[in-house]
Formats: structure tokens, C-alpha cells, sequence
């Protein structure tokens, strides 16, 4: 992807001739001005006379434009991300747009993460222990959970206070999932079918009364009815253990009908150095083997009405995760990607400042995080991963932002890991996501809605520094060192 310099060699001819031309014409000047002087010819000697240091002048600015070729050709002049030419202020604002802004605190995001996940580790034990017991009537909690997001991906930009966390949950044997579908929403969805057996309902009875839908004849796992239960399920569970974290934290947990509860965690002052509160959406998920989950659908994705409480949306997250660390290990040791999509991040959030509605809240949408995570893995294997060096930072940024633009024209970005063929055979997916039907994740968007936004990231990316200095703020300070360090790192790793 990075241009091929030139050799200096190649120039040096065209600079001997520049140079001999030079030495040549230089005395031929100054011999024919003396000899108009000494012939008596006055005023056209002195018109030639005024015209000598004229041509020298354009000879000498013709060396020096020939020197400054060169030597740019050779390598000593300004290049893409390097000198103070633009592509260097262009570089510059983005390093000081991510220090100061995106990037996050090593100490602070990992102390966050620890701190989540004892607290989270609680609850869910609380809840798997006071709930309802594993039985052919009950649902329950399968007793541990899986963090996803860009907290865990290394991708996560501003302040540590935001976390996903997915919490598997146990049903009653033999529900098997339908053939999956894309939603007019841009997502895989499909539903969990109880057996249609007359055995089954009878000896599930309560199960099937308490959870299951029956849109069109058919009985279906009910997305609504299991987050209903979830919520109410870990609000009675939350005295205990609120009582056994007093000294560390104060929680509570928000719930908000048709969403997944937010478990909200406030510190105390004299137990953790940060003093950052923090917001933990507890998903409740259905496992489906292979590390793949099935979620609850937005409440304002399509289709609504009875069929939307009946389906279930797609999670890929740990084998996302999975993809990540393999690229990790692919491309150079200061591969710039994630940072890419950092940045990218960013410059999204600092355009919508000044965008007005409805295509404000459409502009998000569009260029989602996930839409931006699903470009860059696209991006990043159609060329050498070599190229992904922290060097040619500028030029990667610029070659997704174009990717992007050409996807919004075209308005199609297919699901990175549905139905896809074209995956390397190092990264091994199950069955079930190979023989998925493709995803075109804009497909919810209208032609245009994509046609501004392909504009507006162009002229984001064209006014990048502009926006960086109008709408960039202070983000929170750094915290002092943790006297609670050694703890934090004796937190388990993620599952």
C-alpha cells in the first residue's frame, strides 16, 4: 500500500546537466555585458546589462527547484505523515486528537474491568443460587457470563464507565433454533422452536405457559417474556448482594422495558482510587454451542408486532474476539488498526456535533461501531497486513474511510461472518455460521440516507483538523497510582 520512493541515483544526471548549464551560461552573460560596455553602446548595453542578473536569477531559480526535487524524490523533502507539509499537521491533530481524548488510561480501564467483573461475578452467582432450581420447568442461569464489547477489544474510546456483559441462561433440552433470516433491520434473526410433539408441551407445560409465543401456530421461545423474567429475576436477587458489597461499591440496577437492565456500579471514595462509576448491561443470551449466542432484538427493530417478540438476533462476539487476536498476531508489533478504528470513532462522534436532526441520530446509526469494526476486518484483509505498520497511520485512516465511502455509495456491507467464503482457513467458524444466509448490514438504511452520510465522512475526514480544534474537549483527568494494583491483576482472565 505505501508508495515506492525512488533512488537519488536517477536524479543526479538531470542535476549535472542543470549544474553544467549553469557554470556555462554564467560567464557567456557577463562576457557579452562587458563587451556592449566597451563598444559604446550605451543604452543597449544597458538594457542587456539589466537583463544579466534577470537571467542569472532564473537559472539559480531553476538549480534550486531542481535541488528541492531531489532531494524530496530522495527522501529529504516532506512525505506522507512526516515534515510540516499538510499530510504532517493532518497526522499531527490525530496523535493529539487520541492522546488527549480517545485513548484510554491503562490503569483506569483495567481497574474497571476488574472491579466489573467481581461485581458481576457476585450477582450472577447470587441470582444462579436464589433463583428458580435447574428442572424440567425452570429457566434459570447458567452461572457464569462472557464480556464483549470494545472494552474487551481493546477498541474502547473516552472514559472506561460504559460495559456489555452477556449472561447465558439454561432452558429445557430440545428446542432447536429455525432457519435464520436477515431482518429488514440488518441483522441475522431467527427463533428458538419448541418441539412439536405432543410429549413435549405436556411435560413443559409450565415452561411453555410462562415463556413461549405462539405467532402463527407455531411455539416459539418468547424474547420479551425471558427479558421480563431476566430483569425481575436479578432485582430480587440484588439485596444480597448489595449487602455483601457495601464497603466496596453502591448498585442498583435500571430497567428499562423491552432493553436489558443496566446494573449501575458508584465506588466508594476509600475503596477504589478511580472514583469512576460505571453502567454494565447485563444481556441475557441463549447458547447455542460454537461460543454463539442469540439476544433479545431492540424493541425498535423491525418487524414489529407479535413476530418481533418471537425472534432473536445473532451474537458472534467471542469469535469477533477471536479474529482480533489473530490479526494481532498476523500484523507488525505497532500495527496501527485498532488505532484506525479509534480514530475513526472519534471523528464520527465530533461530526455529529454540529449535524442537525433527524439525519443526526441517522448518522450514528449508520456509522455504528459495529459498521466501523466490520469495515476495518474487511479492509484489513484485502491487502498485506504489513502495510498496517504505525508508520503509514494517515494513509491506513484514509484507505478505510474510502472503503467506507464506497460501501455507502454502493450501500452494501455484508455481515463479516455470515455465509462469507473468502474467510483464511486459520480463522475456523462453526457450521452454523458458514451455511447462514449473508447480511447486508445497511440494508435498514434508504439510498438517500447513505448517499449523505458517504458526503459527510468525506468531509469529515477532508476537515478532520478543523473539527478537532472546534469540537474536541478535555476528557477526565488521569488518576494517581492504585494502592489496589496488585488486586486488579489477580483478576481472572476473561472467559
Amino acid at each position: 500500500m505505501a508508495a515506492r520512493v525512488p533512488e537519488p541515483r536517477a536524479f543526479w544526471p538531470l542535476l549535472t546537466c542543470a549544474c553544467t548549464a549553469l557554470l556555462c551560461l554564467c560567464p557567456a552573460l557577463g562576457g557579452r555585458a562587458a563587451a556592449a560596455a566597451a563598444e559604446g553602446e550605451e543604452e543597449e548595453g544597458a538594457a542587456e546589462a539589466g537583463s544579466v542578473p534577470l537571467l542569472k536569477g532564473s537559472a539559480l531559480l531553476l538549480l534550486g527547484c531542481l535541488l528541492a526535487r531531489c532531494c524530496g524524490a530522495a527522501g529529504g523533502g516532506p512525505r506522507p505523515g512526516g515534515g510540516w507539509g499538510p499530510s504532517a499537521a493532518r497526522r499531527g491533530a490525530l496523535e493529539g486528537f487520541h492522546a488527549r481524548q480517545l485513548r484510554l488510561s491503562p490503569h483506569v480501564l483495567g481497574h474497571s474491568k476488574a472491579h466489573v467483573g467481581r461485581v458481576v461475578a457476585e450477582l450472577v452467582r447470587a441470582a444462579k443460587a436464589q433463583g428458580l432450581q435447574p428442572g424440567p420447568t425452570a429457566l434459570s442461569l447458567r452461572g457464569d457470563f462472557v464480556r464483549v464489547g470494545s472494552a474487551y477489544e481493546q477498541h474502547k474510546v473516552r472514559s472506561p464507565d460504559c460495559f456489555d456483559v452477556l449472561v447465558p441462561l439454561r432452558l429445557p433440552p430440545r428446542l432447536q433454533p429455525e432457519p435464520g433470516r436477515a431482518a429488514p433491520s440488518g441483522a441475522f434473526v431467527c427463533g428458538l422452536r419448541a418441539p412439536a410433539g405432543a410429549g413435549w408441551p405436556r411435560r413443559y407445560r409450565p415452561f411453555v405457559d410462562g415463556f413461549c409465543a405462539e405467532p402463527r401456530g407455531r411455539c416459539l421461545l418468547s424474547s420479551a417474556l425471558v427479558l421480563r423474567w431476566f430483569q425481575g429475576h436479578l432485582q430480587r436477587c440484588l439485596g444480597a448482594v448489595r449487602y455483601r458489597l457495601q464497603e466496596r461499591c453502591r448498585i442498583s440496577l435500571a430497567a428499562c422495558p423491552g432493553r436489558p437492565p443496566t446494573l449501575l456500579i458508584r465506588p466508594c471514595s476509600d475503596y477504589v482510587c478511580c472514583h469512576i462509576s460505571m453502567a454494565v448491561r447485563l444481556i441475557p443470551a441463549i447458547p447455542l454451542g460454537d461460543a454463539l449466542y442469540l439476544t433479545a432484538l431492540p424493541p425498535d427493530a423491525p418487524p414489529a408486532g407479535p413476530a418481533h417478540d418471537a425472534l432473536w438476533g445473532l451474537n458472534a462476539s467471542r469469535h469477533e474476539q477471536r479474529l482480533l487476536a489473530w490479526l494481532k498476531e498476523q500484523a507488525p508489533a505497532s500495527s496501527c488498526h485498532l488505532k484506525c478504528l479509534q480514530l475513526l470513532k472519534g471523528l464520527r462522534d465530533l461530526r455529529g456535533q454540529s449535524l442537525e436532526e433527524p439525519f443526526c441520530s441517522q448518522w450514528g446509526r449508520v456509522l455504528s461501531s459495529y459498521v466501523l469494526k466490520t469495515a476495518l476486518f474487511s479492509l484489513m484483509l484485502h491487502g498485506p497486513l504489513e502495510a498496517w505498520d504505525e508508520r503509514f497511520l494517515v494513509e491506513r485512516l484514509e484507505d478505510l474511510v474510502m472503503y467506507l465511502r464506497d460501501c455507502l455509495r454502493k450501500q452494501t456491507l455484508m455481515h463479516f461472518f455470515l455465509g462469507n467464503a473468502s474467510l483464511p482457513e486459520a480463522v475456523a467458524l462453526p457450521r452454523f455460521l458458514k451455511e447462514a444466509a449473508p447480511v447486508n448490514l445497511l440494508a435498514a438504511f434508504d439510498g438517500p440516507t447513505l448517499d449523505l452520510a458517504a458526503f459527510q465522512l468525506l468531509y469529515t475526514w477532508s476537515q478532520a483538523p478543523h473539527l478537532i480544534r472546534t469540537y474536541g474537549r478535555a476528557r477526565y483527568l488521569r488518576p494517581a497510582a492504585c494502592r489496589h494494583g496488585a488486586e486488579a491483576r489477580r483478576e481472572p482472565p476473561a472467559d
